[in-house]
Parts: C-alpha cells; structure tokens; sequence
C-alpha cells in the first residue's frame, strides 16, 4: 500500500473523527476560547440568548384596549379636576364641536371670510330683520 493508497482511506475517516469531537458539547467553545486567549489583546465574548416572545394579535389587541382605557380614564380625571374648579362647575364647551383648522396654504393670498367656520354651522339668524321694516331704518329710508 503506498502513500496516496493510504491518503484516500484515512482522509474521510479522519474528517468525520473532528466532524464529531467538534460537534460534542464545548468542545468547539473551548476551541475558540483557547485560540482567543492565546492572541494578545483579544477578549472573548459570551453571547446568551433570551426567549424572546412575540405576541398575537388578540393579546395586542387587549393591550392597546387597556391603554385606551386608561388614557381615557386619567383624561376624565383631569377635566373633572379643571371642571370643579374652574367657572364654578359651569361646561363652558357643553355641546360643542371643534372647529375645522384653516386651510390657509390652498385659500387665496387675501384668505376668505368665513375660512375656518366649519361648513356644518348655520350661523346666525336673521330671517326678524328680512320679516320686519327693520331695513328700511337701517338704510335710513
């Protein structure tokens, strides 16, 4: 038998041998550690992993629910403080809305009067001034 008969025979057995020491427990930590140590200036790093768990949609759901509910909660807190104190209890905005925020970036360069009046508003009546002769004395006739 010569050396390359040889050679083809040992080579696989061999790498299947470090295939397996390798693969044992710590053997390839201790490898590395020991090849760490021996450069200078090299620290090893130890990597532990946590279990990270991702949750459902049902569970981000309740999750986004509780945090509604007590968003909402302390913002009643607040506003009952401020009511109590404030205008001796008096709502001064009971039944209104907000109003719609201007458009000024598409409007005209001189803007329009009725610009930032919600389109909703009925505005103020004026249907006594048109049934009366209440005109004529305005225009002084």
């Amino acid at each position: 038998m010569n050396k390359t008969e040889l050679k083809k025979i040992l080579k696989p057995l061999i790498k299947e041998c470090v295939r397996e020491v390798i693969r044992e427990e710590g053997a390839l930590s201790a490898i590395v550690s020991e090849v760490m140590n021996e450069t200078p200036g090299q620290s090893v790093i130890y990597e532990t992993k946590k279990g990270t768990r991702l949750e459902t949609d049902n569970e981000f759901a309740s999750r986004r629910q509780r945090k509604q509910k007590h968003l909402q909660e302390r913002k009643k807190k607040i506003l009952d403080v401020i009511g109590r104190e404030a205008y001796n209890g008096v709502n001064l905005f009971e039944g209104t809305s907000p109003m719609k925020p201007p458009t000024s970036a598409t409007s005209p360069a001189g803007g329009s009067a009725l610009e930032g009046v919600a389109p909703g508003d009925p505005g103020v009546d004026i249907s006594a001034f048109t049934s009366s002769n209440i005109w004529k004395k305005l225009a002084g006739n």
